[in-house]
């Protein structure tokens, strides 16, 4: 059955004008050219409300019992990676044939929605009181101490395809994120550093990066990037654990260069502020939409190049303000 046009707000009103005048619901009907089911239903509105207004309306039934969506939020709160297929077949072994589609509408009326799992660093309690203690002990230094500071990573560009069920803001509660260690597959390697002056240079690391290679990539990239930066003298150079930065002869090679490496707690990426400019990069990059690999290493360059050393200076500037969120959240990763 097609569904009736609603009537207009003026044409109920007259309705009830015209029956408090004394017309009947017939006369009524064939004056305005209604059904007389119509004007009757008006008029029972008018005299058990007191309006001719649009109430709330129920609308149709849900399909899942209140008893089923605690069911569900109850399951996908223990094990966010459950998938709606399996939450399908849960309510389906209840006695509650739903669609994928309804457990998606159901749960985000909860609160919780399907996203990408974020990959966070494998932490052990070791790292956690390492973090702790660094954050501790690097809380009060000055602003000018880490304006002196070098800091540099290996990037690679990869993907995320793992989805959970979480409510909002809480993207790195354990459940939520996919543990990660160094490696991992992507689709191009970059090192680059960065200090308060600015950001130094950018390479594409075209081959499997050993202690050998490492080395010579300093050496060719980031003195000059240290002299081009102007960095004062007692210059920082700060980078991470990695096996190829802690080999014996890396450690060396550091001490006849006489630089100054800065100790560095393990698995703390949040805590070094060139993931911030890694993260500008790849939008720069991503908005010139490269198609090879040969466009985004150039495209990767050109935007390296074009960032400010305002931004630079700004990610050095709230670097306390990581250290503090490290402290509150008791060592474990923090937004990044």
């Amino acid at each position: 059955m097609a569904k009736t046009k609603e009537l207009s707000k003026d044409t109920r009103n007259k309705i009830v004008d015209l029956h408090q005048a004394g017309k009947t619901e017939s006369a009524i009907g064939k004056q305005l050219g209604l059904k007389k089911s119509t004007v009757s239903a008006i008029i029972r509105k008018w005299k058990t409300y007191k309006t001719t207004d649009n109430l709330p309306r129920s609308g149709a039934p849900r399909k899942i019992s209140p008893r089923g969506v605690k069911m569900i939020t109850r399951t996908v709160s223990k094990n966010p990676r459950t998938t709606r297929g399996d939450l399908v077949n849960d309510l389906q072994r209840a006695g509650n044939k739903v669609t994928k589609p309804t457990i998606s509408n159901t749960l985000r009326r909860q609160g919780l929605k399907s996203c990408s799992a974020r990959r966070v660093p494998l932490l052990k309690p070791v790292h956690v009181q390492a973090r702790l203690k660094f954050a501790r002990e690097h809380l009060d230094d000055p602003e000018e101490d880490w304006e002196n500071v070098i800091c540099h990573m290996v990037r690679l560009f990869g993907k995320n395809l793992t989805h959970v069920w979480r409510t909002k803001n809480a993207e790195l509660h354990p459940k939520n994120t996919i543990p990660t260690v160094k490696h991992g597959g992507g689709h191009i390697m970059l090192w680059g550093c960065f200090s308060a002056k600015g950001p130094g240079r950018l390479i594409h690391v075209k081959e499997r990066m050993n202690g050998a290679m490492y080395r010579e990539i300093l050496s060719e990239n980031l003195l000059p990037s240290a002299r081009a930066l102007k960095m004062k003298r007692g210059w920082v150079f700060q980078h991470d654990n990695d096996p190829k930065h802690t080999a014996r002869a890396t450690k060396e090679w550091l001490r006849k260069k006489h630089f100054k490496v800065l100790e560095w707690p393990s698995q703390s990426p949040d805590l070094n502020p060139i993931e911030h400019l890694w993260r500008e990069l790849k939008v720069r990059v991503t908005q010139q939409q490269p198609q090879n690999i040969t466009a985004l290493e150039e495209i990767s360059m050109e935007e390296w190049d074009k960032i400010p050393a305002t931004v630079c200076e700004n990610l050095v500037k709230i670097y306390r303000k990581r250290l503090t969120s490290v402290i509150a959240n008791k060592g474990y990763i923090t937004k990044y």
